[in-house]
């Protein structure tokens, strides 16, 4: 019997496996997201495989996924709900829903009274040997849920100006949490962010991920992906360099 549900490998080269115990948010329009006017990679997948996703990008938990994590013992680096955004704020990702493990019993008590962040909390303290990597576009509700020492907790910003309204917007939630390392995903990196803005962002940050859009293939130039990899030098932050940037040059790719 498959235990890992919805745990599977993935082919996101900062993560060992996704675990899709949750998928769809609002923040879309016809598959492009309403942040950044690009086109969202998780959407048509969805569409595509619509027994997997039988609600399409609608807000979806699949509580039969919600343990997996347990069963793998093997030390790995799990990407949270990433077909979806966990902490668009809708009645199904309500961090204090109940009944969503029905019938289920751990040491003779039953599991119908315990809310979604409880459960998260449970299964994620309950594996110290795995990091689990979460991202949102949504920091404000970040606070309603609790992140142990094994997690890492991100934003994303795709331009100059996103990243500028990060530091009233996102940054500020995203300093506020309790959570190991915080980090930001320029991806996909649509122009350059380079400024003081950046500099400031380097403040509250302990990793950076860069990647291009795909589909259509949209790579930024070299000098942006400089920019960002050099103020993070003189931070001290590690970069993290995706494959889709499709570059040439001596750029040190570090995991943090």
């Amino acid at each position: 019997m498959n235990k890992l549900i919805r745990l599977s490998q993935t082919g996101i080269e900062y993560g060992d496996y996704a675990w899709n115990f949750a998928s769809g948010c609002g923040n879309n329009s016809d598959g492009k997201c309403n942040s950044g006017g690009f086109k969202c990679w998780a959407y048509p997948i969805t569409q595509r495989f619509a027994g997997h996703y039988p609600n399409g990008f609608r807000p979806t938990i699949y509580p039969e996924a919600l343990l997996s994590p347990l069963y793998l013992k093997k030390p790995s680096r799990i990407l949270c709900a990433f077909m979806g955004d966990l902490f668009w704020d809708c009645p199904e990702f309500d961090p204090d829903r109940k009944n969503i493990l029905r019938g289920f019993t751990e040491g003779g008590s039953s599991w119908e009274d315990i809310s979604l962040k409880r459960i998260l909390y449970y299964v994620i303290e309950s594996c110290p040997q795995h990091t689990f990597i979460f991202l949102t576009k949504q920091p404000q509700n970040l606070a309603k849920f609790q992140f142990p020492d094994n997690c890492y907790v991100g934003v994303t910003a795709t331009t100059f100006g996103a990243l500028t309204g990060s530091l009233y917007y996102s940054l500020p939630y995203l300093a506020d949490i309790q959570a190991k390392v915080k980090y930001i995903s320029f991806e996909p990196l649509l122009e350059s962010v380079s400024g003081e803005s950046l500099g400031i962002a380097m403040q509250v940050v302990d990793w950076l991920i860069i990647g291009a859009q795909t589909k259509p293939y949209r790579p930024p130039r070299i000098e942006w992906v400089s920019e960002i990899v050099e103020a993070a030098d003189k931070a001290g932050i590690p970069v993290f360099l995706k494959d889709n940037l499709r570059m040439a040059g001596d750029v040190s790719m570090q995991v943090g």
